[in-house]
């Protein structure tokens, strides 16, 4: 176990032996195990048990969200990772109110990353996110393998499909990419971009949403409609 993980498990949890932990290796696995000593500033730990329960989605859903200031994309990459995606792809974008210098990309990536490992032991997910650096539309819409079915549904403002009849045409996709755009609304441009990728307009509503708003809302709605949101919790063995 890591250095920060062991500092954790003694200091913040302040665990004696024979205490019980959960560790997850962050590629689906997860066990229940016996917390025997520190060495080194390392916990030690024995596996009791592998959990057979299901926590992750079965559903490869890509959130491409426009940047956005503040703690507001902390907060979607938090939110997005409860919800169950398994990528989060920060877009730049025409009406985009934040532009990241490369030279502080690496850092906020990192941020995000913690944020999104802290979201995924509180909500009981074994698989780490995916995030990226803050790429293009047109470089996350580049064409897929020609084997992958991959639905492209781009949430918007200006109007669209409801989301039960574009989740309708979404069943059986192999990958599923969920786009929401700044504040200020896609542009002309990437409106047609879209239509050459080939993706879904979709609409949330009558309401302006904030940007926020709107990925949780879509994350929420997709995840009922094609992933596990509305699947009962049976047969769980997490204790």
């Amino acid at each position: 176990m890591s250095v920060e993980e062991s500092h954790h498990l003694t200091h913040v949890l302040r665990m004696r032996p024979g205490d019980e932990a959960f560790v997850f290796d962050g590629l689906g696995c997860e066990y229940r195990c016996s917390f025997e000593s520190v060495r080194s500033e390392r916990a030690l730990l024995t596996i009791q048990e592998p959990l057979a329960d299901l926590t992750e989605s079965d559903l490869d859903l890509t959130l491409g969200q426009a940047l956005a200031k503040g703690d507001k994309f902390d907060f979607i990459v938090q939110k997005a990772t409860e919800l169950g995606v398994r990528s989060i792809v920060p877009l730049l974008t025409d009406h985009g109110e934040l532009r990241l210098p490369e030279h502080l990309a690496d850092k906020r990536l990192e941020r995000w990353r913690r944020i999104s490992l802290e979201a995924l032991k509180q909500c009981g997910r074994r698989k780490l996110v995916a995030l990226n650096t803050p790429r293009s539309i047109e470089s996350l819409l580049e064409p897929a393998d020609s084997k992958q079915a991959r639905v492209v549904l781009a949430f918007s403002e200006a109007g669209g499909e409801p989301v039960a009849e574009a989740a309708r045409g979404a069943e059986g996709a192999t990958e599923v990419i969920a786009l929401i755009g700044p504040e200020g609304g896609w542009s002309t441009r990437e409106l047609t971009v879209f239509e050459d990728a080939g993706a879904k307009l979709v609409t949330l509503g009558p309401r302006i949403l904030r940007t926020e708003t709107a990925a949780i809302a879509a994350i929420t709605l997709i995840q009922h409609r094609l992933g596990d949101l509305s699947v009962s919790p049976v047969g769980k063995t997490r204790v």
